[in-house]
């Protein structure tokens, strides 16, 4: 199996490039561009949607033969506000030239050639809370299955406050079995605040046949292939993860480990 922790290749330029090939899977793709003002890259989207996600920063953006102008409002992804981001159909390209610094993601799996470019954010994302306690995390759905904005894509950014876990309790998606769950590969890029800190994530399965556990730095991935994946925040340092989701149904059904189900179903009593 392919590693599941990816380093950034550099501080410029195209420092991530996930595809399925060298993720070891069938779905989801992932790239990430660091770009000073006035620079600029494209691309054709073949037989793949995208959705640009601008994680910092503004550009000026256009795809399938339309200018969407500048985008980008949020300087410091932790500014937790919901980002600026451009769905670009199969079949279509697209192209973005930096007007700030800016980290501009690339977010891709299987489509196709119905839809049109569309901004899909910041309108139609709020932030909202997700759990209790020290469980407690902040989410802008993308592009999430309530949203008919793709045809594989599920996208989904996640702020978890410092000493706090998150994608917690483990739960998985790794079985085409709808509707008891969906077969979604995912990635996640993280952020850390300070960025010298670190993460957690582990990646296992209930039978240990796969069991990795990762100290996660500022502009880590890790792809998730199959199992559970719980992360946590040290105490003083926030996380920050985008989340990139995609299968051969576009909806989201999970199942918690067995072992900590009970703090789910004991959150959630009213």
């Amino acid at each position: 199996m392919p590693d599941l922790k990816r380093r950034p290749t550099g501080d410029t330029g195209l420092v991530h490039d996930i595809t399925p090939d060298s993720a070891g899977w069938t779905y989801v793709g992932f790239a990430l561009h660091i770009l000073e003002p006035g620079q600029s890259v494209r691309a054709v989207t073949g037989d793949r949607e995208a959705i640009l996600v601008l994680v910092e920063g503004r550009a000026e953006l256009a795809a399938g033969g339309a200018d969407f102008g500048e985008m980008g409002a949020r300087m410091d992804v932790f500014e937790r506000t919901p980002p600026h981001c451009l769905y670009v159909p199969a079949g279509s390209d697209w192209q973005a030239q930096a007007t700030t610094s800016c980290k501009l993601a690339v977010c891709t799996a299987p489509g196709g050639t119905g839809r049109k470019a569309q901004r899909i954010g910041p309108d139609g994302i709020q932030t909202t809370p997700r759990g209790k306690g020290q469980n407690t995390r902040y989410i802008n759905n993308i592009a999430m299955e309530d949203r008919d904005v793709a045809d594989s894509l599920l996208v989904t950014e996640v702020f978890t406050p410092s000493g706090n876990w998150s994608s917690y309790p483990p739960h998985r998606h790794d079985e085409d079995d709808f509707p008891n769950m969906t077969y979604l590969e995912e990635s996640y890029y993280h952020r850390l605040n300070p960025a010298q800190g670190f993460g957690v994530q582990r990646v296992y399965t209930e039978n240990g046949d796969l069991d990795e556990t990762m100290a996660v730095a500022d502009g880590d991935v890790v792809l998730v292939p199959r199992g559970h994946h719980p992360c946590a925040a040290p105490y003083g340092y926030e996380m920050y993860y985008l989340n990139v989701m995609a299968g051969p149904l576009r909806k989201w059904r999970f199942a918690n480990d067995p072992a900590h189900d009970w703090i789910y179903q004991r959150d959630r009593a009213p």
